[in-house]
């Protein structure tokens, strides 16, 4: 599987540099003070999101990642200096989260975002900062403060408007490839999608809008069965879910209604959230269909459907473009809110 989404690294500030303890050593100064100083500061750990960026690869094979030591302090009051800091660039769309705390630190949701994940140790105090009328000649510094140190999951989410539900073969990525110029693969047999495919839609010339279509989707996903309920994350930032549902199966055995039950239920218990999005219903392929209006009559009773519901071919394009058109609009209603 090419596409890579997540991924789990440890991250090592620099520490500070210790300061030291020296004295004035002079010719001619025989009473010569301390003047010994600080360390420099340990380098800190940055992230970055980059839209020239796509997957998390890189993060698989290499885990820890380390900024510099600051430098010790130096007699003559001479500072130590700053250790280097680190900047790691990550895609638009990752969320960085504290593994043992399950803390969130990042939530890059667009290009250029810059964020301070661990910071580098304070440098340590040279002898100079313990000069007194009581003790002139102080022997005492401090080392530097450790550097901040973190286990951290990595996790890319797709940023898209839309995300596309629905069984293996239910007609998602026909449906991506009519509407958009994301040319995903198609063939007449299931889980022919096996990583993200983003779409995007152009209504006109000034608007459009990114389409994403996921593995997908069979019973018992929200436990970790087939391949969709590993991109369901990618559904999360999307502002509308388009239910697509096969309404002409190869199986005349098989339930339409049941199929979209199926996946209705791995929804909300994958997560509540996901669950209550708005959500569309699509029936795919009223081109092999005669009486539309009875299945789909049949399909909103038995799902007690109120949403709304449009009629699609995926294969030859009937009724995708006035669909794209109220997305569009939808899209533009929650853009306003």
């Amino acid at each position: 599987m090419k596409f890579i989404d997540e991924a789990t690294i440890r991250v090592f500030a620099g520490d500070g540099g210790n300061g030291i303890a020296s004295f004035r050593r002079e010719k001619y100064e025989p009473m010569g003070g301390p003047n010994g100083g600080d360390g420099g500061k340990g380098g800190s750990i940055y992230f970055e999101s980059d839209e020239n960026i796509n997957t998390l690869i890189d993060y698989r094979f290499v885990k820890n990642y380390r900024a510099k030591r600051g430098e010790n302090g130096r007699s003559a009051e001479c500072y130590g200096a700053k250790g280097g800091d680190l900047l790691l660039r990550v895609p638009v769309g990752t969320v960085i989260t504290e593994k043992q705390s399950g803390k969130i630190l990042a939530d890059f949701d667009e290009h250029g975002n810059n964020i301070l994940v661990a910071a580098g140790g304070k440098g340590g105090l040279g002898n100079v900062h313990f000069k007194s009328s009581t003790n002139r000649a102080p022997r005492q510094c401090t080392n530097g403060d450790p550097g901040e140190e973190y286990e951290l999951y990595l996790e890319l989410k797709v940023l898209a408007d839309v995300g596309l539900l629905g069984m293996p073969n239910a007609g998602k990525s026909s449906f991506i490839r009519s509407v958009s110029a994301a040319k995903p693969k198609v063939a007449d047999y299931p889980f022919t999608t096996l990583e993200p495919n983003l779409g995007v839609v152009r209504v006109d010339h000034q608007k459009s809008f990114v389409i994403a279509d996921v593995p997908g989707l069979i019973q018992g996903a929200a436990d970790g069965h087939g391949l969709g309920h590993q991109f369901l994350r990618h559904l999360d930032r999307t502002k509308l879910l388009l239910h697509i549902l096969d309404i002409a199966p190869f199986d005349e055995s098989i339930s339409p209604a049941e199929e979209a039950t199926a996946i209705i239920n791995e929804l909300k218990r994958y997560s509540e959230k996901l669950f209550n999005k708005p959500r569309w219903l699509i029936l795919n392929k009223i081109d092999l269909i005669n009486n539309i209006d009875d299945i789909k009559k049949e399909i909103t009773e038995r799902l007690s459907w109120n949403g709304e519901v449009f009629c699609v071919s995926a294969i030859n394009g009937q009724g995708c473009k006035e669909l794209t058109y109220a997305i569009m609009q939808h899209i533009d209603n929650e853009n306003l809110k």
